[in-house]
């Protein structure tokens, strides 16, 4: 598996509830959008990229991507975001076998994030992957097989599934550990004081290498 194998999605389809409402994308850090963070780290990771965003898409068209919005109405959570990107690339990019899923209030992701859910995936004989950091999964910062779209749109429309976890447990999945020194890259602001503490972490100066001889 290659970086030309991934496409990516961007998830932005929520309703950002605990940021107080609107485009939390769009809410700024360090001068500059969230998004653009996100994108900045994860546009090199993959080889096609689209924004999984609800309602106009006509105000993220500063960041000239591509928009898919829910398959699945009523804003039902990160899974119909991962759903939106499988049909999206299976569409416009299909020999993208993979797909690697992204929240966009983590302004730190890892920038090997991919090609490390892709080691995993190859040495585990995986079907999915997901994140991990401090004890905690991050399953919306994912590895899925595009394959299996089917498979998910029955379990949410049929089902009505809604939980990421109780959908990856149907599948062998692989789970990669990052480290959270000197900063949990999976930090997420979701709230307008995390954007605060965000801001103060990306102030900091990075920590000087030591080198032992």
């Amino acid at each position: 598996m290659t970086r030309e194998d991934v496409a990516g999605v961007l998830l932005a389809g929520g309703l950002a509830r605990r940021m107080g409402g609107g485009d939390k994308p769009l809410r700024q850090l360090g001068g500059r959008p969230l998004l653009a963070h996100a994108i900045e780290r994860v546009r090199p990771q993959v080889s096609a990229l689209v924004l999984n965003v609800n309602g106009d898409p006509a105000r993220f068209s500063d960041f000239d991507l591509p928009v898919a919005a829910d398959p699945i109405e009523g804003f039902a959570g990160p899974l119909a975001g991962v759903l939106a990107g499988m049909d999206w690339v299976a569409e416009h990019a299909p020999d993208c076998r993979w797909l690697a899923s992204f929240a966009t209030d983590a302004p730190f992701l890892p920038t090997d994030l991919v090609a490390r859910l892709m080691a995993a995936v190859e040495a585990e004989g995986a079907d999915l992957a997901c994140a991990s950091s401090d004890g905690r999964d991050h399953p919306v910062f994912g590895l899925w097989r595009v394959d299996l779209r089917d498979d998910l749109r029955r379990a949410m429309i049929d089902e009505e599934l809604r939980k990421v976890d109780k959908w990856t447990a149907r599948y062998r999945l692989s789970t990669v550990t990052f480290s959270v020194d000197p900063i949990d890259p999976f930090f997420n602001a979701n709230r307008p004081d995390d954007l605060q503490r965000a801001e103060a972490l990306l102030a900091q100066p990075p920590k000087p290498k030591v080198f032992w001889i």
